[in-house]
């Protein structure tokens, strides 16, 4: 699965989680954008990532594990979370 798809598949999950529709993010862009994202037509920019995850009331971080997880999975989410603090504590900056 492509970057864009699982991030159209991650925002799709969480608004329908959520109970939002593609008007909902109308502060944010047009309904066409978001369906476009949901299709994996586009993708967005790291501004916009910060405005739909606003809108979805989550951090951006969220949404991009989630966008990264196998068919938008919260288990593979939670396990990409677990490699990435893990990444982090490896880290010497």
């Amino acid at each position: 699965m492509t970057v864009k798809i699982g991030f159209g598949a991650a925002l799709r999950a969480l608004r329908l989680s959520k109970n939002l529709t593609q008007e909902d993010f109308s502060l944010v862009s047009s309904r066409t954008y978001i369906s476009s994202l949901e299709r994996g037509l586009k993708n967005p920019t790291l501004d916009k990532v910060e405005l739909i995850a606003e809108t979805l009331q989550i951090s951006p971080l969220t949404l991009i594990a989630l966008a990264y997880a196998e068919n938008a999975d919260i288990i593979s989410a939670t396990e990409n979370i677990e490699k990435i603090k893990q990444e982090l504590k490896e880290l010497t900056l």
